[in-house]
C-alpha cells in the first residue's frame, strides 16, 4: 500500500519506501516516530535514510526527547526541537552578519558605501575635497581598521599629522567632519552601532573669518583691470561687490529674478537663509540694461559660461587681476587674502563704515544668525565714538545750564 509505514525492531520507531528512488541496493527509507507527550498521540517524521538517518539514530533521538520530557529540560518533542535549531541558526546567523559588517574596515565603507553617495549628492568641488582628506590624511591612519576597532587616540593621531603639517584647525576639522560623516551613515545602515569617538576628540580653534576689504579706490582698480579682461567677469564683480551677493547665487540668476522698474533682485534658495532681495545700485541698473538689450526669456541665465550652461566657479582671470594689482603680495594669512567672497565682505564693510545699523546689514546679506554680521561691529566703532561724544556735549550743556541757573539765584 503506497505510504504504508512498517515496524522496526525499535519501539516506536517506523519507516515507509520510497516508491522509486533507490538507497543502496534497496528503496530509500523514511524513518518516523510514535510517542505519547501530555497524554497526546504523536507522529513526527524525522528523515530519509539518504539523508543519513537510521532507525537506530532515530530511536536515540526519540530517547534523548522522552528524557527531556521525563526532567523537564530541553524540548519535549521534535517540532519544538527543531523549531528551537532554527531559532539558533537564525541567531547565529544574524550574528555572524554583524560581526561581518562590524569588521569592515572604515576605508572600505568609504570607498564602497559613503563615497559613491557623497559623489551623486554633492559639488564636485564639495566631494573632491572630502576625498582628498580621506587619502591623504584619514586612510593612512584608520583606513585598515575596522570600526569597533577605531579609537579617540587615531583621531587624535589624524589631528596631530595635520597641524604638524601646517594644515589649519579650519582643515583638520573639516577631516573630522568627513569622519563624522561616514560614521553616522555606517550607524544608519547597521554597520556598527556605537558613536564616533570624534565627540571625545577637542577640535582646534580656528577663526575663518575674512579680515580684508577693499577700498573704493582699490574696488575701482580692481573693476578696471577686469573689465580689460572680460566684461562678464567684471559683471559678476560689480553685481557681488554692489549687492553683497555670494558666486553662487550670481550663477543661478535668471532674468524672471530681475525688476528693473523697481530695482530689485530675487534671490531665491540662497545658503543657509530663506528668499530675500537684493536691491540695485544705478551702476547695477544700468549693467542689467545693457545686458538685457532687446529683452530676454525669464528663465534664460543672465551670466553663463562658453557653453551656455550655468557658471560653475569664478574665473581664474579674477586672481590673475588681483595678482597683477599686487593686492595679496606678501600676506600669509589667508583671511587677509583677497578672493572673490572678499567683494561680498566689502559690501557687508562699506555699509557698516556708511553707519548703516548691524540689523539691516543682516537682513542686506541674508545672515540667518546676527552673530554673523556682529565680525563687522568693530567698523562701527566711529559712529558709536561719536555717539558718546555728542552725549557728552549734551552732559556737558547741561552742566553749565545748571551752573548759570545756580548764578542767578545767588544774585
Amino acid at each position: 500500500m503506497k505510504n504504508e509505514y512498517h515496524k522496526t525492531k525499535f519501539p516506536g520507531i517506523r519507516y515507509r519506501e520510497h516508491e522509486t528512488r533507490k538507497h543502496g541496493v534497496g528503496k530509500d527509507r523514511y524513518f518516523a516516530m510514535r510517542y505519547q507527550v501530555g497524554g497526546k498521540r504523536k507522529h513526527e517524521g524525522i528523515g530519509w535514510a539518504s539523508e543519513k538517518w537510521t532507525a537506530e539514530k532515530a530511536a536515540n533521538e526519540l530517547a534523548a526527547l522522552k528524557k527531556a520530557h521525563t526532567l523537564g529540560e530541553g524540548p519535549a518533542s521534535l517540532a519544538e526541537k527543531r523549531a528551537l535549531d532554527r531559532e539558533r541558526r537564525e541567531k547565529e546567523a544574524q550574528e555572524k552578519a554583524r560581526l561581518e559588517k562590524e569588521a569592515i574596515t572604515f576605508g572600505k565603507f568609504f570607498t564602497d558605501t559613503y563615497f559613491p553617495i557623497s559623489k551623486g549628492s554633492k559639488k564636485k568641488g564639495s566631494y573632491q575635497a572630502e576625498n582628498c582628506l580621506f587619502e591623504l590624511w584619514i586612510k593612512p591612519v584608520i583606513g585598515n581598521t575596522p570600526f569597533n576597532q577605531i579609537s579617540q587616540f587615531s583621531l587624535e593621531k589624524i589631528k596631530k599629522r595635520m597641524l604638524d603639517a601646517g594644515k589649519s584647525p579650519r582643515t583638520v576639522k573639516y577631516a573630522f567632519d568627513v569622519i563624522n560623516q561616514a560614521w553616522n551613515l555606517a550607524r544608519r545602515n547597521g554597520t556598527i552601532h556605537i558613536d564616533s569617538p570624534t565627540k571625545n576628540i577637542k577640535a582646534p580653534k580656528f577663526d575663518n573669518r575674512r579680515i580684508r576689504f577693499l577700498t573704493h579706490e582699490e574696488a575701482e582698480s580692481l573693476l578696471e583691470n577686469l573689465s580689460a579682461r572680460s566684461w562678464q567677469l567684471h559683471d559678476i564683480s560689480l553685481l557681488s561687490l554692489h549687492t553683497g551677493m555670494r558666486a553662487g547665487e550670481i550663477f543661478s540668476l535668471t532674468w524672471g529674478h530681475i525688476d528693473l522698474d523697481r530695482g530689485h533682485i530675487t534671490i531665491v534658495d540662497p545658503k543657509a537663509t530663506r528668499t530675500r532681495t537684493a536691491f540695485m545700485t544705478g551702476q547695477v541698473k544700468a549693467m542689467f540694461k545693457r545686458l538685457y538689450g532687446n529683452g530676454k526669456n525669464r528663465n534664460d541665465l543672465v551670466f553663463k559660461d562658453r557653453n551656455g550652461k550655468r557658471i560653475v566657479e569664478v574665473s581664474q582671470s579674477f586672481d590673475r587681476a588681483v595678482k597683477e594689482l599686487g593686492f595679496n603680495k606678501g600676506v600669509k594669512d589667508r583671511r587677509q587674502r583677497l578672493v572673490f567672497h572678499s567683494l561680498r565682505h566689502t559690501y557687508a564693510s562699506w555699509l557698516v563704515e556708511g553707519v548703516t545699523d548691524l540689523y539691516t546689514v543682516s537682513k542686506l546679506m541674508g545672515h540667518s544668525d546676527l552673530k554673523m554680521t556682529q565680525r563687522y561691529s568693530h567698523l562701527s566703532q566711529g559712529s558709536l565714538q561719536n555717539a558718546v561724544a555728542n552725549l557728552e556735549k549734551t552732559m556737558t550743556r547741561a552742566k553749565k545750564q545748571q551752573e548759570a541757573k545756580a548764578q542767578e539765584g545767588k544774585a
